[in-house]
């Protein structure tokens, strides 16, 4: 992480996590706790190695790190997951060859390690235990939307169809209204996603099979985006 990101979270972080100094002792500053999480965060560190590292108590770090994931949550989250700019967006999109697209969605595997009487439930198809990690990026891979903690066996389509952001899509109220004309079908703002999405008059997928010229275009224009 460079340094300037650094002192940038803690200046966000700041207002949630500095604390008074009492006449018993002087607080833990607001860049040492900030510090303490991002290494507990980064590295598989025990709790008792990193207090070692900083000087703390262990019990200290607990806190620390459960205070600091909160205000992580409360003032960075809906900071940089955002919708952004929608013509910005739609015009990156179409750059790569896709026209009227708010954003591109997938799901990524997180692997942890799980309880072993439970361990089966968070197999995956690939082999290891997981959670879900289901996002929409704009163009440049920046995060509009997440959604997480669903397990590894569970299907893309399953996690997304009990997401915020599939209610939100499906009536029409995540994006601005901005219809385009194929044909003689009014196209909605939509999202693009890979085979393991269902079909939905704003989610775009693949043909699969063996597409024939045209549908093949397309599918190589919906895969750049």
């Amino acid at each position: 992480m460079r340094k300037w990101t650094f002192l940038m979270l803690c200046t966000w972080l700041t207002p949630v996590l500095q604390r008074t100094a009492t006449r018993l002792r002087a607080p833990i500053s607001v860049n040492k706790r900030v510090a303490i999480v991002l290494w507990k965060l980064a590295t598989p560190d025990s709790y008792r190695s990193v207090a070692h590292q900083f000087g703390v108590e262990r019990s200290t770090v607990g806190v620390i790190v459960i205070q600091v994931v909160h205000a992580i949550n409360d003032v960075l989250l809906p900071r940089i997951i955002r919708l952004r700019d929608v013509d910005e967006t739609m015009a990156g999109f179409a750059a790569l060859g896709f026209p009227n697209c708010g954003g591109a969605l997938d799901a990524t595997h997180i692997a942890i390690r799980a309880p072993e009487h439970r361990a089966g439930h968070f197999m995956n198809r690939k082999g290891y235990c997981s959670i879900v990690l289901q996002a929409l990026v704009d163009h440049r891979g920046r995060f509009l939307d997440i959604y997480g903690g669903w397990s590894g066996r569970a299907h893309d389509a399953r996690i997304l169809r009990n997401s915020g952001l599939f209610q939100r899509l499906e009536a029409g109220t995540y994006f601005p209204r901005r219809d385009l004309t194929v044909g003689n079908v009014l196209m909605p703002i939509c999202v693009v996603g890979d085979a393991a999405y269902p079909l939905m008059p704003w989610l775009m997928q693949p043909y699969t099979g063996q597409p024939d010229q045209n549908r093949a275009w397309f599918n190589d224009r919906l895969n750049r985006a």
